[in-house]
């Protein structure tokens, strides 16, 4: 049992640096670990301090039940020894993780975000269209000798107004990618 506590306080250890190293690091963008060592498929390190934990739980409770096994202590001792050496490893590779390429992920736009650009978007576009129909009647009531500008303007305004679409457009597309595949 004396071995048991010790375990008890390495994974409280862990724990505390592991929080620290999720606040500071985030999300990674695929779960940290083998999904066969960790069933949590966790990208943060927190989760899988927790199922460590839960397999020393295991351990304790067969143990003080008397229903744990020779060859179960084996599986559920190496399995311990083996989460705990991961989750050691990858607390020690902060700086290699730090200098690694970023996923693209990372660099995505939370999906709020997307909304707020897509609603900018809809404005800029309900104005320029705006701005097209006063062209236009600029131009239908120019004289002969304004008429060369004023369709200059026009033609300026049409094409702000369809590349403030296309952005729009894309926008909804991202929206309607992130929304099916989360």
């Amino acid at each position: 049992m004396k071995d048991l506590s010790q375990l008890s306080q390495i994974i409280d250890t862990l724990a505390t640096q592991a929080a620290a190293l999720d606040r500071q690091r985030g999300e990674h963008h695929q779960p940290l670990f083998d999904g066969v060592l960790f069933h949590c498929h966790a990208k943060l390190v927190t989760p899988c301090v927790e199922e460590t934990r839960s397999t020393l739980d295991s351990i304790t409770r067969e143990q003080a039940s008397q229903r744990l096994t020779a060859s179960r202590a084996e599986y559920l001792t190496e399995r311990l020894i083996a989460q705990i050496s991961a989750i050691q490893r990858e607390l020690s590779t902060t700086t290699i993780r730090h200098a690694e390429p970023k996923h693209s992920s990372y660099y995505r736009k939370p999906i709020n975000v997307l909304y707020q650009d897509l609603a900018r978007h809809q404005e800029w576009e309900r104005r320029l269209a705006e701005m097209v129909r006063d062209k236009q009647y600029l131009l239908d009531s120019a004289s002969l000798t304004d008429k060369t500008a004023a369709q200059q303007a026009l033609v300026a305004v049409e094409q702000r107004l369809k590349r403030c679409q296309d952005a729009k457009a894309n926008i909804e597309k991202q929206i309607t990618y992130r929304e099916r595949n989360q």
